[in-house]
């Protein structure tokens, strides 16, 4: 019987696919497209990026007294930045280019990671923005919170990818999108079942 991975080695191995899955969906895009936003509350893909970049050093990072080594990074976006903007790290600045912020994800990946070469699951931290009582945390806990939001993220982007020029897919290499299939009678398709019930 072939000897199952340790958990920090499958936690590892899904942060990094999300993280994959990200970023490919900026590929090919320039700097206007990668920035405008495509949602009512202001979501690009961009941002989306800036986003998760600041979650994973917030959550691995001080929540177990770990120091990020780029404090005065244009990415990383300082607490007391979301006093007056609480969507600061949805906010890509002007002046950093997103092939800047695409390096800097990497980086904040290696980060992470680390944590885990550095810590055991069981490694106590606390969440300092979360309520009290439930601040208290382990490595384990925080690499799945964290792990669910990256994958969700991914999720968003492969929609907003989509919608600005049809290109869908789980991953590089294994899209998940099934080949040969006239997509315009599938919309009509659901478009004619969704008819059938009256508008609310």
């Amino acid at each position: 019987m072939t000897a199952l991975p340790p958990p920090a080695v499958v936690l590892r191995k899904y942060l990094a696919s999300a993280r994959t899955a990200l970023v490919w969906k900026l590929e090919g895009l320039g700097e206007r497209d990668l920035r405008l936003p495509r949602t009512p509350t202001g979501t690009s893909l961009l941002g989306i990026v800036l986003h998760c970049a600041n979650v994973e050093i917030g959550y691995f990072g001080p929540t177990f007294a770990r120091a990020w080594p780029e404090p005065l990074h244009p990415a990383l976006i300082p607490d007391d930045a979301y006093d007056t903007d609480p969507q600061a790290d949805w906010t890509v600045p002007a002046d950093l280019p997103a092939a800047e912020l695409v390096a800097f994800y990497a980086r904040v990946g290696e980060f992470a990671d680390a944590a885990f070469d550095e810590l055991a699951l069981d490694a106590p931290g606390r969440v300092p923005w979360w309520p009290e009582g439930r601040a208290e945390t382990t490595l384990h806990e925080v690499a799945v919170h964290v792990l669910s939001d990256l994958h969700r993220h991914a999720g968003h982007a492969d929609v907003l990818r989509e919608m600005i020029d049809g290109a869908a897919g789980m991953r590089p290499g294994m899209t998940n999108v099934p080949d040969a299939v006239d997509w315009p009678a599938q919309v009509a398709r659901l478009t004619a079942i969704a008819d059938r019930f009256p508008p609310e």
